[in-house]
């Protein structure tokens, strides 16, 4: 389990640490605007993305076992973060992330990182799909501007929320939210590998902040961003709130290791090479706790990011430092300005994101294949959604493993990574 920072220091040089230090900059300026978003849709204070994409990725690259992976906060964890902060709180949800990086280091030392091929592959995308579409509602009620008061967690509840508060649409709000998907498409077509992420939403929160627009802001809901790392700590332990948070925690570390590895496999089939599985999973297992540690969210390597830096020229786990030592200096000299960024840009970043998860271009693919197959990913999908992540993933692994049985004389189907 030997990381892949200490293979390839062996042949570095100044050449590598430069496109190292481009990549990790253009990475940082996509990560921030999205750390600061995940963390916002999943009920937390927005600083708390940013520290995860600080520690959770500092500690990824340090220790994975893949040469180009970015860690941070990401979309797959919103669902059950959100749940988890209802219910327990932040501190509740702190316990839950520590608790999911001792779960990683155990099935590491287990070697269950090449485990990853026993989950199907319609459960994987179907559950991706049902995330996707809740990001995608969560997000209306900045992008419209509409005023709903408390907003409930449940689906249906939800729609049936943000459908009575209709009339309160704002405009203004969804013009910048909509103007700041436009720009981020347009400047992900014209220059893949420039940041045009953070190019766009800065440039609506400007014209906003300039025209004194009646939009949210960060600042003007949560308060200023603090200037740097909160002291680490332990949150609040008894045995009865660990029972508690068990289910929560086992969902927590099934995702970061199923997104983590699933991004690695991205990166692999990119840049031609291999990772170690084992210790990518024991990387996740050390982002976690060491996130946990600062009052942060779950951690995990991140598919866009992770492309993100492999189109910018980023060759070793170097980039991955750079990332996360250049969100903590923006942290420490631009919190005010970070502040200032619009919520409806912030929702019109994860609509895309949302989009992307749902890898629309792949649905002809999906419909084609097996009925049993795409029973499987449409259950996963709709319990996702109207039910409880544990309940989908549960009941698809389960009839999934049941599926393969039944056809254990068949050849395996082709295992297909995501896209996103």
């Amino acid at each position: 389990m030997k990381p892949k920072l200490i293979t390839t220091l062996k042949s570095y040089d100044a050449a590598t640490f430069r496109a190292d230090l481009l990549a990790g900059l253009t990475v940082a300026m996509v990560a921030l605007p999205l750390s600061l978003a995940i963390a916002i849709a999943s009920g937390a204070p927005p600083e708390t993305g940013i520290v995860t994409a600080v520690a959770g990725g500092f500690l990824i690259s340090l220790l994975g076992g893949s040469r180009v992976q970015i860690g941070g906060p990401t979309g797959a964890f919103i669902v059950v973060v959100y749940g988890v902060i209802a219910a327990h709180g932040m501190s509740g949800l702190v316990l839950a992330t520590l608790m999911a990086g001792i779960i990683l280091i155990v099935g590491a030392l287990l070697r269950a990182g090449n485990l990853i091929r026993l989950v199907p592959e319609p459960v994987i995308n179907g559950f991706t799909i049902g995330i996707a579409i809740i990001i995608a509602t969560s997000q209306l009620e900045d992008l419209f501007g509409l005023q709903t008061g408390e907003v409930p967690a449940d689906f249906i509840p939800k729609i049936e929320t943000l459908w009575t508060a209709r009339d309160s649409l704002s405009p203004t709000a969804l013009g910048i939210g909509l103007v700041t998907m436009v720009l981020i498409l347009v400047l992900r077509r014209m220059a893949p590998r420039f940041p045009g992420l953070i190019v766009a939403i800065g440039i609506t929160s400007a014209v906003a902040a300039i025209g004194h627009l009646p939009v949210e802001t960060i600042a003007s809901r949560f308060g200023a961003l603090p200037r740097g790392l909160p002291m680490p700590g332990l949150p609040p332990i008894s045995l009865t709130l660990i029972g508690e948070l068990l289910p929560s925690a086992l969902i927590i570390a099934f995702l970061a290791g199923i997104e983590s590895l699933l991004s690695a496999m991205v990166s692999d089939r990119m840049i031609g090479g291999s990772h170690r599985p084992n210790a990518e999973i024991m990387a996740e297992g050390a982002a976690n706790i060491g996130s946990a540690l600062f009052g942060g969210l779950p951690a995990t390597g991140a598919i866009a990011r992770t492309a993100t830096n492999v189109r910018a020229g980023g060759q070793t786990p170097v980039a991955g430092l750079v990332h996360a030592a250049a969100i903590l200096l923006i942290m420490l000299v631009a919190a005010p300005v970070a502040g200032m960024l619009a919520l409806p840009a912030l929702a019109g970043l994860l609509m895309l994101t949302a989009w992307n998860m749902a890898e629309l271009h792949r649905w002809r693919i999906w419909l084609a294949q097996p009925r049993g197959d795409l029973f499987l990913m449409a259950l996963t999908m709709i319990l996702t959604v109207v039910a409880d992540l544990t309940i989908a993933i549960g009941t698809g692994i389960a009839i999934g493993l049941a599926m393969r049985l039944q056809r254990r004389n068949a050849p395996p189907p082709p295992w297909h990574p995501p896209e996103r």
